[in-house]
Formats: C-alpha cells, sequence, structure tokens
C-alpha cells in the first residue's frame, strides 16, 4: 500500500463497485463488442485489452468512435445486461472481509457507481448490503463528480473526511473535484501502472490494505 504522510482516518469511505468490489472485467469484455455491434461503435480485438487498460474512459470512447449523445443508450443496455448477468459476476475474494472490518471500526461506508443499485445488492448479498450505510447508482459515466457531491452533502460528511476508492481515472478525478483523498485499487479494470502514474494519496495492493489504513492510521 502506497502511503501519504499524516495519519489519515476517514470517517466516510465511498466505494466504486465494478472493478473494485465486483470482479466484472471478465464479463465486460464478454458482451462487449456485442454491444459494439447494436449501437454501431469499434468492436475491441483481444490483443487491444492491455493498451486500453492503460487508458481513461474519455480515451477509451475517442479510440471506440462513441458520439457522446450514444452513452446514456449504450449505459442503460449495459446495465440491462449486467443486471440478467448478475449471477456471473462476483466479488473479489477479500472484498467481504474488507467489508466486514471497516463496519467493525465504525466507518460509514457508501458505494458510487453508474450500475444499477439492484445489481450492485444482487452481486453483493445480502449480509455484504447491509453493512452499506448508502448507495449513489446509476452515475452517468462522467457524472460522477456531481453524485458525489450530493453523497456527501447528504451525510453531512466534508470532503477531507471522505475517502474515496475505485479503480478508474474517472473514479480519482471525481474525488479530486471535491477535494477528496483518492485510494486507487490494484486489481480493477485500469492498469495500476496508469493509476500510480497520476499520483493518488493512497495505491491499494489488496482489499485488506483498506482495512489496514482504517484500523491503524497511525503507520500512514
Amino acid at each position: 500500500m502506497t502511503r501519504s504522510p499524516g495519519g489519515f482516518a476517514p470517517h466516510f469511505v465511498v466505494l466504486d463497485f465494478d472493478g473494485t468490489l465486483a470482479d466484472s472485467f471478465d464479463w465486460f469484455c464478454s458482451v462487449l463488442n456485442g454491444v459494439a455491434d447494436r449501437y454501431r461503435f469499434r468492436q475491441v480485438e483481444a490483443h487491444e485489452v492491455e493498451a486500453l487498460r492503460l487508458q481513461g474512459a474519455r480515451a477509451i470512447v475517442a479510440h471506440l468512435g462513441i458520439p457522446r449523445w450514444k452513452l446514456p443508450l449504450i449505459a442503460r443496455h449495459m446495465h440491462a445486461l449486467a443486471a440478467r448477468d448478475a449471477g456471473r459476476i462476483a466479488l473479489f475474494p477479500g472484498v467481504p472481509a474488507m467489508l466486514a472490518d471497516l463496519r467493525e471500526a465504525g466507518v460509514l461506508l457508501a458505494i458510487l457507481s453508474s450500475n444499477r443499485v439492484d445489481t450492485i445488492r444482487r452481486v453483493l448479498g445480502p449480509e455484504n448490503a447491509k453493512r452499506i450505510d448508502a448507495y449513489a447508482c446509476g452515475a452517468s459515466l462522467f457524472g460522477k463528480a456531481r453524485r458525489l457531491r450530493a453523497l456527501l452533502a447528504r451525510q453531512g460528511v466534508a470532503p477531507e473526511r471522505a475517502l474515496c476508492i475505485g479503480d478508474e481515472v474517472r473514479d480519482l478525478e471525481a474525488a479530486r473535484a471535491l477535494g477528496c483523498p483518492f485510494g486507487a485499487v490494484a486489481w480493477g479494470y485500469t492498469d495500476a501502472r496508469a493509476l500510480a502514474a497520476l499520483g493518488p494519496e493512497y495505491l491499494f495492493a489488496e482489499p485488506a490494505d483498506i482495512a489496514r489504513l482504517v484500523r491503524r492510521p497511525e503507520l500512514v
């Protein structure tokens, strides 16, 4: 875990879902080219995947030749497919234990995601879903900052007391727009090298690192 100085102890942890809690990348790749055919954008060849994982969402959208007006249509369709296939998507190993540890430490938890809340709850399962205090779901591809601002206001949490955690450049950008510390995860959609190059406050190698930060802030 890459650490920043100061013994930071977050009061509120805001988690992305796909690629952060849920291991959905293989599923995403399995349906993407079918969606490309439906909405007439460029398919992704197998040899391109690793290079695209080094890019942010804006660069990927440009590479695939997707006009901005199509993004809401594509997102709704992808969310419907995810709801259909929720049984194929599992949490990353260590995520349930991490969520339990955070709750035991008394930290408020939220999920900020473009995915649908019903799909997220199904993948989490009843026990993990009960550990989440707030859901801010259905955000547009580039609308996470607006949802994050509303979430912090509802919870009465100052941005500097929240820790946002995600696996994509757009997650980091949303946190920075609000002044929230950001923790990047090394196991998600975006290659960890691309996230590290942007200087997140934390880079987590495994889910247990997140719980360790909350339990032992004096080591930070």
